[in-house]
């Protein structure tokens, strides 16, 4: 049978609907955004962690839209016996984790990021390892703005939001990317 034009263009166009509603679904698994009075808690996430691990880290962004500072104070996991704000610094030469004295201070104006190497949230005593594509439910606690639940997405080891490569489950025939 001859190919036509047409029928070609209908592959194309199949194709590319499919394409985008692959995309369409993976945004919508995405945790998100999430609001405790003026703060904006953005991109929560974490790694997945391996067989046997006992901790793991939570990581996001959150912004303080009001005129008074606020703190990360804590929170709690159902996924692990012990949530810590933690942060690190080096000493001496020396980089030094430990948690944070009196909470994660966000001043008015301002995102602060957490993220590996840096400060973040540590779940302790994890009740069974983050495997990638859960959502790890986790409740925010700040000084003033309170509690807020949020979720973060478990991405693969040593992965960070933006800078993943798509799965070879999601390459269609004929397409090359990178890294495959």
């Amino acid at each position: 049978m001859e190919r036509t034009p047409f029928l070609t263009a209908g592959f194309l166009v199949l194709a590319l609907t499919s394409l985008a509603l692959t995309s369409l679904a993976l945004t919508a698994a995405h945790a998100g955004d999430y609001q405790a009075g003026s703060l904006v808690v953005t991109d929560p996430w974490s790694n997945a962690t391996p067989k046997g691990a006992t901790v793991g880290a939570g990581y996001m962004k959150i912004t303080n839209n009001g005129t008074a500072p606020d703190r990360l104070i804590g929170g709690s996991t159902d996924s692990a016996s012990k949530f810590e704000v933690h942060e690190m610094k080096m000493e001496n030469g020396v980089m030094k984790m430990r948690p944070v004295q009196g909470g994660l201070t966000i001043n008015p104006g301002q995102t602060v990021e957490l993220r590996p190497g840096e400060s973040h949230v540590m779940f302790r005593d994890l009740k069974k390892p983050f495997v990638m594509g859960d959502h790890i439910k986790a409740s925010l606690v700040f000084e003033k703005a309170g509690t807020v639940d949020i979720a973060y997405d478990v991405l693969p080891m040593g992965a960070k939001p933006g800078h993943q490569t798509p799965s070879k489950s999601m390459q269609m025939p004929g397409m090359n990317m990178p890294g495959h």
